[in-house]
């Protein structure tokens, strides 16, 4: 009994010492998993939420705080505290404490006077220009000093430390409104090539002013050279670049010979949406507008009045420079309303053959996904039969068996709690005929949209092995929770201790992987925090 007692008083003692000290005011520290971001002056790593029940006015003093990680000194530059906007999240513009030097203890001491029940506060970190993006930071709140009482908060410490990365592209750079669809490909010099929609006059998909650009990055994705332009159909057939559009980019390294190859979508001017007929007069003045997936904004034929168009570009010089485009719309069947790429990366096979993903609407308008291959050298391009209908962006890989196994995003997932996973289905003749995998629609959830799939080759101990991976916004509702996925069984299983969170917050949700090297994963999505983020991830984490 004495045993029993000594063990409740000292369970007592470790509750209290948990609890902020003192019940006047409460504090509410939220860790999310974020990342941590090099060429960018704001990262938020904590929240907190004071909640004062008193009703009185009181001052914050002191806000002490801890940073953990390598080299915290060699890493980061300054931390900050910034005020929040009504929804919570960090509101950049409300610097509350002037940055201090990054050290393992930093006291904030400015004085503020609080007059409302809730008052929220952001942790900011400025990370320097160039790091080891294999670092981790964690940042812990020890104490916060008010009058009239201390708060100290040891104990409310994150879990995992924040990995950090690259904000290759931020929103309004270089006179982009917007960066979005990411794809992501390692050449066979080791340089790392990062191409994305240029949307330069907003958000919007197509029909707009959008290039396909491209960064590249000699260092493992450390830093990046400026964005250069790579499909770009400028003021064609006496319409404005705003009714000139290329979007929706899939970038193809051949394995053999070197040579780089980006597919783009061209859209030249608008179809009525109720008719899919051209409309005739759009000058840069006009606002009409409509998008090749809504209605009948793209059409059956293969003239650029009729559908939209399919463009491959080549550089043979890693990526430096870019071939004028060739268009291979008249691939497609006639009766097809749109044939695309699907974003992200293509592949190479054993046998030399290059496949890209692709996407389109039948003859009756509605969603399917498929494969276009070269056996060439990308000379001449050859497009497959749909594996499966109501489904759009997709990639592929090959599997240890030669087969192809296409992962693909499915309209049905949008909301469904009941069923909910991406289509995935399997080809042995380059998708003259599909089989449905066993996992699809029930193993790898989405809110429907894009997602990303990828083979990593590797060496161990002398013998030759592959996993799968696979990123997406693991939710069926929003595009959060991005998170990286490993199969070691050719996609059979996807286990859950060994996913990955990159980014809690909601986003755009699109994403590309590649192989950095051997034993580095790079990812490349749209985050909560930067048009395009980049990081890595070593393999002895996924094994």
């Amino acid at each position: 009994m004495r045993k029993v007692s000594l063990c409740l008083v000292a369970g007592i003692i470790f509750f209290l010492s948990c609890q902020s000290y003192g019940q006047d005011i409460k504090a509410d520290v939220q860790y999310p998993m974020l990342p941590v971001l090099s060429q960018k002056d704001i990262n938020p790593v904590m929240r907190v939420d004071l909640i004062n029940r008193t009703g009185e006015n009181y001052e914050i003093q002191k806000i002490d705080l801890e940073l953990e990680g390598d080299d915290v000194s060699q890493i980061v530059e300054s931390i900050s505290i910034y005020g929040a906007k009504n929804n919570g999240m960090i509101n950049s513009g409300k610097l509350l404490s002037n940055p201090l030097p990054a050290l393992q203890k930093v006291s904030f001491e400015d004085t503020f006077t609080i007059d409302t029940d809730t008052f929220s506060f952001w942790i900011s970190i400025k990370l320097k220009e160039d790091i080891s993006l294999q670092s981790r930071i964690r940042v812990i709140l020890t104490e916060i000093r008010t009058d009239p009482e201390v708060l100290r908060l040891s104990e409310k410490r994150p879990t995992e430390k924040l990995r950090v990365g690259v904000a290759v592209r931020q929103h309004k750079q270089d006179g982009v409104h917007t960066s979005r669809i990411p794809g992501l490909e390692t050449s066979k010099n080791g340089t790392l090539l990062a191409i994305y929609d240029a949307r330069y006059d907003s958000g919007r998909d197509l029909q707009g002013h959008m290039d396909i650009a491209l960064n590249r990055s000699t260092d493992g994705g450390r830093t990046w050279d400026p964005m250069q332009t790579v499909l770009d159909m400028n003021e064609w057939g006496g319409l404005p670049e705003k009714y000139n559009g290329v979007s929706d980019a899939c970038i193809l390294v051949d394995d053999n010979t070197g040579d780089i190859y980006v597919a783009g979508l061209w859209m030249h001017g608008v179809l009525d949406r109720e008719t899919g007929r051209w409309v005739e007069g759009m000058t840069e003045d006009s606002t009409r507008w409509i998008h090749q997936w809504h209605a009948k904004g793209s059409q059956p034929g293969f003239g650029v009045k009729e559908t939209s168009q399919f463009l491959i570009t080549k550089s043979s010089d890693d990526g430096l420079t870019w071939s004028e485009p060739m268009n291979i719309t008249p691939i497609k069947k006639r009766e097809w309303w749109l044939f695309a790429p699907a974003p992200g990366h293509g592949i190479t096979l054993a046998d030399g053959t290059l496949v890209l993903p692709t996407q389109g609407r039948d003859e009756t308008g509605k969603p399917f996904s498929n494969i276009t291959w070269s056996k060439d050298g990308g000379k001449t391009w050859t497009t497959s039969n749909p594996a499966t209908k109501n489904t759009t962006e997709c990639m592929a890989v090959e599997l240890s068996d030669g087969s192809i196994m296409l992962n693909m995003r499915d309209n049905r997932n949008r909301g469904n709690e009941e069923v909910n996973g991406r289509s995935v289905f399997i080809t042995n003749d380059l998708g003259e005929t599909w089989v449905e995998h066993h996992t699809s629609r029930n193993a790898l959830i989405e809110p429907t949209c894009m997602a990303s799939l990828h083979k990593h080759v590797y060496q161990e101990n002398g013998e030759k092995k592959t996993m799968l991976l696979f990123v997406n916004p693991a939710s069926t509702s929003k595009r959060n929770n991005i998170t990286l996925k490993a199969s070691y069984d050719d996609g059979n299983t996807w286990p859950e201790e060994k996913y990955i969170l990159l980014d809690e917050y909601s986003g755009r949700g699109y994403s590309c992987i590649t192989s950095v090297n051997d034993t580095t994963i790079g990812i490349l999505y749209e985050s909560s925090q930067a048009d395009m983020v980049f990081q890595t991830v070593s393999l002895e984490e996924l094994k």
